[in-house]
């Protein structure tokens, strides 16, 4: 199995999780935290999208989709466009709500396609490429990529977490 396909299975992975997660829950269980210091379902799977799509597009060069489809508009969130949910006040996440799964789902697979369309095309040799600066030791396509996938896999078992404590309500 090459490098390729193990990133493309987990973030296979992660998309299977994050439908189980979302599918079928009414807004007030996606919107609910479980205390005022929580996170929502709605707010951890919009902040794992988005540091997908922040990520991916800027590994390899891309707009994100957040403002480049216009996903930004749709959420209408009170928060600064460029935000991704990082390091967010409680007051913040109360910020993220949605009147559906739709609207989450949507945005998730449309990011999780591009994702797959950047993958397509990966070398081996790709993913020793420096792709951020900013950290000692300098950041690479591969050390990113699976930094997605870990983000991503931590959030969306949070998410099933509340959706099980929701559950038993």
């Amino acid at each position: 199995m090459r490098a390729k396909d193990v990133l493309v299975d987990s973030l296979g992975r992660v998309r299977e999780e994050v439908h189980a997660v979302v599918d079928g829950l009414p807004p007030g269980d996606l919107n609910a935290r479980l205390d005022d210091r929580s996170n929502s379902i709605s707010w951890l799977v919009w902040h794992l999208t988005r540091i997908q799509d922040d990520h991916v597009a800027g590994a390899f060069g891309l707009d994100q989709l957040w403002t480049s489809e216009g996903w930004a508009d749709r959420f209408a969130l009170d928060l600064a466009v460029e935000d991704t949910g990082y390091a967010h006040t409680p007051r913040q996440v109360a910020e993220v709500r949605v009147d559906g799964g739709d609207l989450l789902l949507d945005h998730y697979d449309a990011v999780h396609e591009r994702s797959l369309t950047c993958l397509h095309g990966l070398r081996a040799e790709d993913l020793d490429r420096v792709v951020d600066e900013n950290w000692s030791p300098p950041v690479t396509l591969g050390v990113r990529l699976l930094s997605v996938v870990s983000d991503s896999l931590q959030h969306v078992g949070q998410a099933a977490f509340v959706r099980g404590v929701l559950s038993r309500r």
